[in-house]
């Protein structure tokens, strides 16, 4: 249904049809796509009126987690941010970068490991592939200068991929799962490896092209984050 908003199938300010004619066109029960409904609503993808009906929000929620902000200023609404290189290099492609990045199972990537602190406390531990040099120097070679210039120390692979791409129709998918930090990064965020957090992956891509895939683990304590993620 979000895609049909998206796509013009039902335009932002129209009524959505009534429960049993969305229900035939959607091909779902109607018990079904009250529950759906619900969801949308609590999105802010549509509103109910009484009397009205169901309508389409004239804006609606973005897509994807952050809107594509770094999170350096994501959790810089918590106090000033700092960000630490713990490390900035190539490495061999791991499962994770191959399946994300769309790599060849040979070959080195940029690899960056970051350590975030919001007001002196460790708030993020950020771990981004970037897309192979030479994808990156035919797509967006302001990006493949800006990783290699005096910014890569105070600034994630993240930051400086959006500031590159700032002219560019940039976007973004994420998932968020909960889990516990383990015992490595509990020791690099100060915290035992037992600590519940969040983790949140994240993929950039301009059109279809895959440009950074990251890891962002985010211990208890650090600022809120305001999120719109869109089904």
């Amino acid at each position: 249904m979000v895609e049909a908003i998206r796509t013009g199938s039902y335009p932002p300010g129209s009524t959505l049809p009534t429960e049993p004619l969305l229900a035939a066109e959607l091909g779902v029960s109607r018990p079904a796509l009250r529950e759906a409904l619900i969801l949308l609503q609590e999105d802010g993808v549509i509103t109910v009126r009484r009397g009205v009906g169901r309508t389409v929000n004239h804006h609606l929620p973005p897509r994807g987690f952050e809107c594509l902000k770094s999170l350096e200023a994501l959790l810089g609404q918590g106090g000033p941010v700092v960000v630490r290189a713990l490390a900035r290099g190539y490495e061999e492609p791991t499962d994770f970068s191959t399946q994300h990045l769309l790599l060849p199972g040979s070959g080195r990537v940029r690899f960056w490991e970051s350590l975030l602190e919001v007001g002196g406390v460790h708030g993020c531990l950020t771990q981004e592939w970037a897309a192979p040099d030479d994808v990156l120097g035919r797509v967006l070679p302001q990006a493949a200068e800006a990783f290699d210039g005096p910014g890569a120390r105070t600034a994630s692979l993240l930051g400086l991929l959006l500031d590159a791409g700032r002219h560019l129709p940039l976007t973004g998918s994420s998932s968020i799962t909960a889990t516990t930090l383990g015992r490595q990064r509990g020791a690099q965020l100060g915290r035992p490896g037992d600590t519940p957090a969040l983790l949140v992956t994240q993929v950039v891509r301009l059109d279809r092209t895959p440009l950074l895939a990251a890891k962002h683990m985010l211990p208890p304590g650090v600022p809120a984050l305001q999120v719109w993620h869109a089904r």
